[in-house]
């Protein structure tokens, strides 16, 4: 994916609903992302870059695929250097319990795909946009609506994980 078409994915992830003639569109975007800690801007910046990779059960890294899991616990070992679980079940315990009305872009969000419990984990980016690695029938990482019926009906629970590098940065202030 070149620069350019990341950039125009990633601030469709984080734009709102606005009319073709909406000149103010563009500052509304900017100022939305001056909003994010750099830890953040950095997490959301490589999991948008990872998007299109393709589907793969028990995948951990982008050249043979991923899982949902996989993907997660990638980018945050990635960008931050934190290493997560392979199991969007054992991720699910782990940071700090939130509301859906409290979601932040970086947030885990997790859904019950099927019935023993928290079957799957994503990355929420905001504007109720998260990007997760879907299974085998959509077959790649994606950008998805939360409040959509099909994951709507099946959200779960959201965590946040403190970034290291944000909790270092707060330490400095």
């Amino acid at each position: 994916m070149t620069p350019r078409n990341l950039l125009i994915v990633f601030a469709l992830c984080f734009s709102s609903a606005v009319q073709a003639d909406d000149v103010d569109a563009g500052q509304a975007q900017s100022s939305f992302l001056k909003t994010l800690s750099d830890p953040v801007k950095n997490l959301l910046d490589y999991a948008v870059s990872q998007n299109g990779i393709s589907y793969r059960s028990g995948g951990t890294n982008p050249r043979s695929g991923f899982d949902c899991s996989g993907f997660v616990r990638y980018v945050f070992d990635h960008v931050e250097g934190l290493s997560l679980p392979h199991s969007s079940k054992a991720m699910s315990l782990i940071g700090s319990r939130i509301k859906f009305a409290e979601l932040q872009p970086g947030d885990l969000v997790f859904f019950r795909i099927v019935r023993q419990g928290i079957s799957h984990v994503g990355i929420y980016l905001g504007n109720n946009r998260f990007i997760h690695a879907t299974s085998n029938s959509t077959g790649s990482v994606m950008i998805s609506d939360i409040t959509e019926g099909y994951w709507a009906r099946r959200f779960t629970l959201a965590r946040r994980i403190e970034l290291p590098a944000e909790a270092s940065s707060n330490l400095s202030e």
